[in-house]
Protein backbone atom coordinates (compact mmCIF):
# COMPACT_ATOMS: atom_id res chain seq x y z
CA UNK A 1 0.00 0.00 0.00
CA UNK A 2 1.82 3.38 -0.81
CA UNK A 3 2.35 5.81 2.13
CA UNK A 4 -0.36 8.47 2.68
CA UNK A 5 1.15 12.39 1.67
CA UNK A 6 -0.22 13.55 5.25
CA UNK A 7 1.64 10.97 7.11
CA UNK A 8 5.23 12.07 5.02
CA UNK A 9 7.46 14.49 6.06
CA UNK A 10 8.30 17.66 3.20
CA UNK A 11 11.51 17.08 0.97
CA UNK A 12 13.81 20.52 1.41
CA UNK A 13 16.42 20.64 -1.39
CA UNK A 14 18.73 23.15 0.00
CA UNK A 15 20.18 23.94 3.34
CA UNK A 16 20.87 27.41 2.70
CA UNK A 17 18.79 30.42 3.97
CA UNK A 18 15.66 29.85 1.94
CA UNK A 19 15.53 26.16 2.68
CA UNK A 20 15.98 26.74 6.37
CA UNK A 21 13.56 29.13 6.80
CA UNK A 22 11.35 27.13 4.89
CA UNK A 23 11.94 23.68 7.19
CA UNK A 24 11.45 26.02 10.11
CA UNK A 25 8.41 28.05 9.45
CA UNK A 26 7.32 24.33 8.33
CA UNK A 27 8.51 22.98 11.63
CA UNK A 28 6.88 25.61 13.65
CA UNK A 29 3.21 24.41 11.93
CA UNK A 30 3.90 21.29 12.94
CA UNK A 31 4.99 19.66 9.83
CA UNK A 32 7.62 17.42 10.23
CA UNK A 33 10.47 17.86 7.19
CA UNK A 34 13.70 16.45 6.26
CA UNK A 35 16.62 19.03 4.67
CA UNK A 36 19.39 17.62 2.03
CA UNK A 37 22.21 20.22 2.13
CA UNK A 38 25.26 18.82 -0.15
CA UNK A 39 27.74 20.53 1.46
CA UNK A 40 29.38 19.62 5.17
CA UNK A 41 27.55 22.74 6.87
CA UNK A 42 24.38 25.04 6.45
CA UNK A 43 23.72 28.59 5.14
CA UNK A 44 25.22 28.05 1.26
CA UNK A 45 26.97 31.15 0.71
CA UNK A 46 26.83 32.85 3.89
CA UNK A 47 29.87 31.74 6.05
CA UNK A 48 31.53 33.52 8.73
CA UNK A 49 34.98 32.16 10.01
CA UNK A 50 36.76 33.06 13.31
CA UNK A 51 40.59 33.54 13.50
CA UNK A 52 41.40 35.23 16.85
CA UNK A 53 40.53 38.54 16.58
CA UNK A 54 40.15 39.00 12.68
CA UNK A 55 36.34 37.48 11.67
CA UNK A 56 35.18 38.01 8.19
CA UNK A 57 32.70 36.49 5.90
CA UNK A 58 32.50 34.66 2.17
CA UNK A 59 29.28 36.10 1.22
CA UNK A 60 26.77 38.75 2.41
CA UNK A 61 28.19 40.81 4.75
CA UNK A 62 24.96 42.53 6.37
CA UNK A 63 20.80 41.87 6.88
CA UNK A 64 18.70 45.10 6.34
CA UNK A 65 16.12 45.20 8.74
CA UNK A 66 14.11 46.75 6.31
CA UNK A 67 10.41 45.44 8.05
CA UNK A 68 8.95 44.53 11.55
CA UNK A 69 8.58 40.68 10.05
CA UNK A 70 12.43 40.14 9.74
CA UNK A 71 12.56 41.73 13.27
CA UNK A 72 10.04 39.54 14.58
CA UNK A 73 11.81 36.21 12.64
CA UNK A 74 15.32 36.90 14.41
CA UNK A 75 13.60 37.24 17.45
CA UNK A 76 11.40 34.03 17.28
CA UNK A 77 14.67 32.14 16.22
CA UNK A 78 16.24 32.95 19.18
CA UNK A 79 19.10 35.69 18.22
CA UNK A 80 17.34 38.82 19.22
CA UNK A 81 19.52 39.29 21.90
CA UNK A 82 22.37 38.79 20.03
CA UNK A 83 21.88 41.18 17.03
CA UNK A 84 24.40 43.81 16.20
CA UNK A 85 23.24 47.11 14.88
CA UNK A 86 25.87 48.92 12.59
CA UNK A 87 27.57 51.31 14.41
CA UNK A 88 26.62 55.23 14.34
CA UNK A 89 29.51 56.35 13.24
CA UNK A 90 28.91 54.23 9.73
CA UNK A 91 26.37 56.43 8.80
CA UNK A 92 28.42 57.59 5.34
CA UNK A 93 27.82 55.71 2.42
CA UNK A 94 30.96 57.06 -0.27
CA UNK A 95 30.67 57.04 -3.81
CA UNK A 96 34.22 58.04 -5.73
CA UNK A 97 34.09 60.67 -7.89
CA UNK A 98 37.46 62.02 -9.57
CA UNK A 99 39.16 59.54 -7.62
CA UNK A 100 37.80 60.98 -4.06
CA UNK A 101 35.61 60.27 -1.52
CA UNK A 102 32.67 61.72 -1.51
CA UNK A 103 29.93 61.33 0.86
CA UNK A 104 26.26 60.91 -0.17
CA UNK A 105 23.74 63.11 1.03
CA UNK A 106 21.23 62.00 4.16
CA UNK A 107 19.29 64.94 3.71
CA UNK A 108 17.66 67.56 1.39
CA UNK A 109 19.92 70.04 2.60
CA UNK A 110 22.48 67.61 2.08
CA UNK A 111 21.82 66.96 -1.23
CA UNK A 112 22.15 71.22 -1.75
CA UNK A 113 25.37 71.20 -0.55
CA UNK A 114 27.12 67.58 -2.38
CA UNK A 115 29.75 67.76 -4.59
CA UNK A 116 28.53 64.61 -6.07
CA UNK A 117 26.09 66.30 -8.43
CA UNK A 118 26.26 68.98 -10.18
CA UNK A 119 23.70 72.34 -10.34
CA UNK A 120 22.22 71.22 -13.32
CA UNK A 121 21.80 67.63 -12.25
CA UNK A 122 20.33 68.65 -9.28
CA UNK A 123 17.97 70.98 -10.93
CA UNK A 124 17.04 68.10 -13.43
CA UNK A 125 15.46 66.27 -10.25
CA UNK A 126 13.13 68.86 -9.81
CA UNK A 127 11.21 67.60 -12.75
CA UNK A 128 10.93 64.28 -12.16
CA UNK A 129 7.61 64.51 -10.66
CA UNK A 130 6.29 65.68 -14.14
CA UNK A 131 7.66 63.29 -16.49
CA UNK A 132 5.38 60.56 -17.84
CA UNK A 133 5.40 56.76 -16.52
CA UNK A 134 6.06 54.26 -18.54
CA UNK A 135 3.93 51.40 -19.77
CA UNK A 136 2.95 48.86 -17.30
CA UNK A 137 4.13 45.85 -19.46
CA UNK A 138 7.63 48.13 -20.76
CA UNK A 139 10.44 45.86 -20.23
CA UNK A 140 13.57 48.35 -19.41
CA UNK A 141 16.82 48.59 -18.42
CA UNK A 142 17.38 49.77 -14.82
CA UNK A 143 20.04 52.56 -16.79
CA UNK A 144 17.12 53.94 -19.61
CA UNK A 145 15.04 53.76 -16.58
CA UNK A 146 17.29 55.82 -14.45
CA UNK A 147 18.15 58.45 -17.28
CA UNK A 148 14.64 58.71 -18.42
CA UNK A 149 13.34 59.59 -14.93
CA UNK A 150 16.70 61.04 -13.26
CA UNK A 151 19.19 61.72 -15.35
CA UNK A 152 22.83 60.48 -16.95
CA UNK A 153 24.49 61.76 -13.71
CA UNK A 154 22.37 60.05 -11.28
CA UNK A 155 22.79 57.19 -13.38
CA UNK A 156 26.30 57.27 -13.14
CA UNK A 157 27.05 58.21 -9.73
CA UNK A 158 24.05 56.65 -7.99
CA UNK A 159 22.76 54.06 -9.15
CA UNK A 160 25.65 52.43 -11.60
CA UNK A 161 27.69 52.07 -7.95
CA UNK A 162 25.34 50.81 -6.24
CA UNK A 163 24.17 48.39 -8.72
CA UNK A 164 27.60 47.56 -8.78
CA UNK A 165 27.71 46.60 -5.07
CA UNK A 166 24.59 44.72 -4.60
CA UNK A 167 24.24 42.61 -7.92
CA UNK A 168 28.38 42.87 -8.89
CA UNK A 169 25.97 43.88 -12.23
CA UNK A 170 25.28 46.25 -14.85
CA UNK A 171 22.47 48.61 -15.12
CA UNK A 172 22.46 48.53 -18.69
CA UNK A 173 21.38 45.37 -18.84
CA UNK A 174 19.57 44.35 -15.65
CA UNK A 175 15.47 44.86 -16.05
CA UNK A 176 13.91 47.33 -13.66
CA UNK A 177 11.00 45.11 -13.30
CA UNK A 178 12.51 42.25 -12.20
CA UNK A 179 15.36 43.60 -10.60
CA UNK A 180 14.10 46.17 -8.57
CA UNK A 181 10.44 45.47 -8.71
CA UNK A 182 9.57 48.06 -5.74
CA UNK A 183 11.24 50.80 -7.84
CA UNK A 184 8.97 49.76 -11.18
CA UNK A 185 6.71 49.49 -8.64
CA UNK A 186 6.99 53.48 -7.38
CA UNK A 187 6.35 54.60 -10.68
CA UNK A 188 3.85 52.99 -11.75
CA UNK A 189 1.59 52.99 -8.64
CA UNK A 190 2.48 56.92 -8.19
CA UNK A 191 3.74 58.17 -11.59
CA UNK A 192 6.80 60.19 -9.79
CA UNK A 193 9.52 58.47 -7.88
CA UNK A 194 9.64 61.16 -6.16
CA UNK A 195 5.85 61.27 -4.93
CA UNK A 196 6.11 57.83 -4.22
CA UNK A 197 9.10 57.71 -1.73
CA UNK A 198 7.28 60.97 -0.01
CA UNK A 199 4.18 59.18 0.34
CA UNK A 200 5.49 55.88 1.45
CA UNK A 201 7.54 57.62 3.91
CA UNK A 202 4.47 59.54 5.15
CA UNK A 203 2.36 56.54 5.77
CA UNK A 204 5.26 54.54 7.55
CA UNK A 205 6.39 57.24 9.78
CA UNK A 206 9.38 57.36 7.97
CA UNK A 207 12.39 55.11 6.90
CA UNK A 208 13.11 52.38 9.88
CA UNK A 209 15.40 49.89 8.27
CA UNK A 210 19.04 49.35 10.14
CA UNK A 211 21.31 47.43 9.14
CA UNK A 212 22.88 44.54 11.30
CA UNK A 213 24.69 41.56 12.07
CA UNK A 214 25.98 39.33 14.97
CA UNK A 215 29.09 39.03 17.09
CA UNK A 216 30.18 35.80 15.15
CA UNK A 217 29.04 37.23 11.68
CA UNK A 218 26.16 36.48 9.78
CA UNK A 219 26.34 32.59 9.78
CA UNK A 220 24.85 32.59 13.18
CA UNK A 221 21.31 33.16 11.15
CA UNK A 222 21.49 29.81 9.53
CA UNK A 223 23.64 27.69 12.10
CA UNK A 224 20.65 28.43 14.43
CA UNK A 225 18.10 27.46 11.98
CA UNK A 226 19.96 24.29 11.59
CA UNK A 227 20.56 23.83 15.07
CA UNK A 228 16.37 24.32 15.88
CA UNK A 229 16.26 21.17 13.44
CA UNK A 230 18.21 19.28 14.82
CA UNK A 231 17.97 15.93 13.29
CA UNK A 232 16.21 16.96 10.31
CA UNK A 233 19.01 18.74 8.05
CA UNK A 234 21.06 15.84 6.79
CA UNK A 235 24.43 17.61 5.74
CA UNK A 236 26.68 16.26 2.89
CA UNK A 237 23.06 14.58 1.12
CA UNK A 238 23.64 15.10 -2.21
CA UNK A 239 20.39 14.65 -4.24
CA UNK A 240 20.40 12.27 -7.09
CA UNK A 241 16.81 11.95 -8.12
CA UNK A 242 13.50 13.49 -7.45
CA UNK A 243 10.24 11.76 -8.99
CA UNK A 244 6.49 12.05 -8.54
CA UNK A 245 5.02 8.74 -7.51
CA UNK A 246 1.32 7.53 -6.57
CA UNK A 247 0.35 10.42 -4.08
CA UNK A 248 3.58 11.37 -2.83
CA UNK A 249 7.11 12.51 -4.14
CA UNK A 250 10.64 9.96 -3.84
CA UNK A 251 13.99 11.64 -3.93
CA UNK A 252 17.07 9.85 -4.17
CA UNK A 253 19.99 10.97 -2.00
CA UNK A 254 23.85 10.14 -1.22
CA UNK A 255 25.45 10.21 1.66
CA UNK A 256 28.37 8.58 3.28
CA UNK A 257 28.88 6.63 0.74
CA UNK A 258 25.54 5.11 0.43
CA UNK A 259 22.36 5.59 -1.40
CA UNK A 260 18.82 5.85 -0.04
CA UNK A 261 15.32 6.86 -1.23
CA UNK A 262 12.91 7.67 0.93
CA UNK A 263 8.93 9.25 0.37
CA UNK A 264 7.91 12.69 1.11
CA UNK A 265 4.36 14.60 0.74
CA UNK A 266 6.47 17.80 -1.30
CA UNK A 267 9.29 18.84 -2.68
CA UNK A 268 10.67 22.29 -1.92
CA UNK A 269 13.50 23.24 -4.40
CA UNK A 270 16.02 26.22 -2.84
CA UNK A 271 18.89 25.43 -4.26
CA UNK A 272 21.33 28.68 -6.95
CA UNK A 273 20.46 28.64 -10.49
CA UNK A 274 22.75 26.60 -11.64
CA UNK A 275 22.43 23.48 -9.24
CA UNK A 276 18.40 23.62 -9.86
CA UNK A 277 19.41 23.03 -13.64
CA UNK A 278 21.54 20.38 -12.97
CA UNK A 279 18.57 18.34 -10.59
CA UNK A 280 17.64 15.03 -12.62
CA UNK A 281 14.05 14.37 -12.33
CA UNK A 282 12.28 11.29 -13.34
CA UNK A 283 8.83 11.00 -14.76
CA UNK A 284 8.48 14.77 -15.16
CA UNK A 285 9.06 15.51 -18.90
CA UNK A 286 7.98 19.42 -17.65
CA UNK A 287 11.09 19.69 -15.38
CA UNK A 288 13.62 18.58 -18.50
CA UNK A 289 12.92 22.76 -18.84
CA UNK A 290 15.21 23.79 -15.51
CA UNK A 291 17.98 23.01 -18.55
CA UNK A 292 17.30 26.40 -19.29
CA UNK A 293 18.55 27.98 -16.02
CA UNK A 294 22.13 27.66 -17.04
CA UNK A 295 21.63 30.52 -19.39
CA UNK A 296 20.64 32.90 -15.90
CA UNK A 297 23.89 35.16 -16.00
CA UNK A 298 26.25 34.50 -12.52
CA UNK A 299 29.63 36.24 -12.86
CA UNK A 300 32.32 35.16 -10.80
CA UNK A 301 33.48 37.50 -8.10
CA UNK A 302 36.02 37.74 -5.71
CA UNK A 303 36.13 38.77 -2.26
CA UNK A 304 39.34 39.90 -0.76
CA UNK A 305 39.58 40.97 3.00
CA UNK A 306 42.24 42.48 4.27
CA UNK A 307 43.74 43.70 7.79
CA UNK A 308 45.55 46.67 8.15
CA UNK A 309 47.19 48.90 11.55
CA UNK A 310 45.08 51.71 12.02
CA UNK A 311 48.23 53.95 11.51
CA UNK A 312 48.77 52.77 7.73
CA UNK A 313 45.47 54.06 6.58
CA UNK A 314 44.75 57.32 6.64
CA UNK A 315 41.23 57.80 5.59
CA UNK A 316 38.72 57.91 9.28
CA UNK A 317 36.78 54.59 7.60
CA UNK A 318 34.06 56.90 9.00
CA UNK A 319 31.09 54.82 7.08
CA UNK A 320 29.44 52.14 5.70
CA UNK A 321 31.99 52.13 2.52
CA UNK A 322 32.66 53.00 -0.67
CA UNK A 323 31.28 52.58 -3.82
CA UNK A 324 32.97 52.69 -7.16
CA UNK A 325 30.82 54.01 -10.37
CA UNK A 326 32.37 52.24 -13.64
CA UNK A 327 32.66 55.76 -15.38
CA UNK A 328 35.77 56.15 -12.65
CA UNK A 329 37.83 53.28 -14.45
CA UNK A 330 39.02 51.57 -11.32
CA UNK A 331 39.87 47.79 -10.77
CA UNK A 332 37.23 47.25 -8.14
CA UNK A 333 33.70 47.23 -7.35
CA UNK A 334 33.40 48.38 -3.48
CA UNK A 335 35.16 48.11 -0.51
CA UNK A 336 33.38 47.73 3.37
CA UNK A 337 34.70 49.31 6.02
CA UNK A 338 34.16 45.70 7.79
CA UNK A 339 35.64 46.60 11.10
CA UNK A 340 33.57 50.26 11.49
CA UNK A 341 30.47 48.14 10.74
CA UNK A 342 30.55 46.10 13.58
CA UNK A 343 33.22 45.82 16.71
CA UNK A 344 34.89 42.39 16.69
CA UNK A 345 36.33 42.04 13.10
CA UNK A 346 40.00 42.99 13.62
CA UNK A 347 42.21 43.26 17.17
CA UNK A 348 42.87 46.34 18.96
CA UNK A 349 44.53 49.20 16.95
CA UNK A 350 43.59 47.30 13.51
CA UNK A 351 41.00 47.94 10.80
CA UNK A 352 39.34 45.37 8.67
CA UNK A 353 38.73 46.08 4.79
CA UNK A 354 36.35 43.89 2.80
CA UNK A 355 37.23 44.50 -1.04
CA UNK A 356 35.21 43.06 -4.12
CA UNK A 357 36.67 42.41 -7.57
CA UNK A 358 34.57 41.18 -10.95
CA UNK A 359 31.24 40.66 -11.57
CA UNK A 360 29.90 41.94 -14.73
CA UNK A 361 31.52 44.77 -15.52
CA UNK A 362 35.45 43.24 -15.39
CA UNK A 363 35.30 39.44 -14.95
CA UNK A 364 38.65 38.92 -16.13
CA UNK A 365 40.18 40.13 -13.18
CA UNK A 366 38.78 36.99 -10.59
CA UNK A 367 41.49 35.25 -12.79
CA UNK A 368 44.20 36.85 -11.23
CA UNK A 369 45.79 34.72 -8.98
CA UNK A 370 46.05 35.64 -4.77
CA UNK A 371 49.11 38.02 -5.26
CA UNK A 372 48.16 39.50 -8.04
CA UNK A 373 45.01 40.34 -6.37
CA UNK A 374 46.85 41.47 -3.56
CA UNK A 375 48.37 44.19 -5.37
CA UNK A 376 45.56 45.14 -7.19
CA UNK A 377 43.58 45.58 -3.83
CA UNK A 378 47.14 47.42 -2.11
CA UNK A 379 47.25 49.62 -5.20
CA UNK A 380 43.60 50.99 -5.17
CA UNK A 381 43.64 51.44 -1.47
CA UNK A 382 46.42 53.19 -1.59
CA UNK A 383 44.90 55.97 -3.98
CA UNK A 384 41.29 56.15 -2.32
CA UNK A 385 41.93 55.19 1.18
CA UNK A 386 45.60 56.15 1.79
CA UNK A 387 46.62 52.77 2.97
CA UNK A 388 50.17 52.15 3.51
CA UNK A 389 52.43 48.89 3.35
CA UNK A 390 51.29 44.96 2.69
CA UNK A 391 47.96 43.87 5.45
CA UNK A 392 48.89 41.85 8.35
CA UNK A 393 46.29 39.76 7.66
CA UNK A 394 44.33 38.43 4.50
CA UNK A 395 41.66 35.96 3.24
CA UNK A 396 40.80 35.69 -0.70
CA UNK A 397 37.25 33.89 -1.27
CA UNK A 398 36.34 33.33 -5.08
CA UNK A 399 32.77 32.58 -6.31
CA UNK A 400 32.94 31.10 -9.67
CA UNK A 401 29.28 31.59 -10.54
CA UNK A 402 28.01 34.49 -7.49
CA UNK A 403 24.78 36.62 -7.99
CA UNK A 404 22.55 35.66 -10.43
CA UNK A 405 21.50 38.95 -12.67
CA UNK A 406 18.13 39.63 -13.22
CA UNK A 407 18.80 40.72 -16.57
CA UNK A 408 16.12 41.89 -19.62
CA UNK A 409 13.95 39.38 -20.71
CA UNK A 410 14.45 37.62 -16.99
CA UNK A 411 10.40 37.13 -16.89
CA UNK A 412 10.65 33.92 -19.13
CA UNK A 413 12.91 32.26 -16.10
CA UNK A 414 10.02 32.86 -13.51
CA UNK A 415 7.54 32.25 -16.15
CA UNK A 416 9.39 28.82 -16.33
CA UNK A 417 9.39 27.74 -12.44
CA UNK A 418 5.44 28.38 -12.46
CA UNK A 419 4.65 26.09 -15.71
CA UNK A 420 6.73 23.24 -14.32
CA UNK A 421 5.24 23.79 -10.45
CA UNK A 422 1.87 24.16 -12.32
CA UNK A 423 2.62 20.07 -14.12
CA UNK A 424 4.05 18.87 -10.98
CA UNK A 425 1.68 19.54 -7.69
CA UNK A 426 3.53 19.46 -4.82
CA UNK A 427 6.58 20.51 -6.10
CA UNK A 428 7.61 24.13 -5.19
CA UNK A 429 10.68 26.19 -5.95
CA UNK A 430 12.23 29.35 -4.54
CA UNK A 431 15.56 30.78 -3.89
CA UNK A 432 17.81 34.11 -5.42
CA UNK A 433 16.83 33.03 -9.06
CA UNK A 434 13.83 33.14 -7.83
CA UNK A 435 12.62 35.79 -5.43
CA UNK A 436 15.11 38.20 -5.41
CA UNK A 437 19.03 38.39 -4.49
CA UNK A 438 19.09 40.03 -0.87
CA UNK A 439 18.82 37.45 2.49
CA UNK A 440 15.68 39.55 3.14
CA UNK A 441 14.24 38.12 -0.21
CA UNK A 442 15.52 34.72 1.00
CA UNK A 443 13.42 34.56 4.32
CA UNK A 444 10.28 35.77 2.36
CA UNK A 445 11.06 33.07 -0.36
CA UNK A 446 11.70 30.81 2.59
CA UNK A 447 8.18 31.80 3.82
CA UNK A 448 6.45 31.69 0.79
CA UNK A 449 7.61 28.29 0.12
CA UNK A 450 6.16 26.94 4.11
CA UNK A 451 3.02 28.89 2.95
CA UNK A 452 2.68 26.99 -0.36
CA UNK A 453 2.64 23.40 1.43
CA UNK A 454 0.42 24.42 4.79
CA UNK A 455 -2.41 26.25 2.42
CA UNK A 456 -2.38 23.15 -0.09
Amino acid sequence: MPPSAEQLPVAVIGGGLTGLTAAWQLRQAGVPVAVFEAAPGPGGVIASTRDGAWLWETGPNTLLEGSADIAAFVDAIGLGGRRLYAADSAKNRYVVRGGKLIAMPTSPLGFLRTKMFSWKAKLGLAGEPWRPRSPADAEESVADFVVRRLGQEFLDYAVNPFVGGVYAGDPRRLSVRHGFPKLFALEQEHGSLLRGALKRRNTSGGPKGRIFSFPEGLAELPRALAASLGNAVQFGARVQVIRPAAGHWEVTCETGGSTRTGSFSAVLCALPADALAALRFEGLPAAARLAELREIEQPPVVSIFSGYRREDVAHPLDGFGLLMPEVERRRILGTLFSSSLFPGRAPAGHVALSTFVGGVRAPELTQLDDAGLRNLVREELGDLLGVRGEPVYWHVQRWAHAIPQYTLGYGRFKALFAAVEAAAPGLHFGGNARDGISLANCIASGRRLAAAVTSA
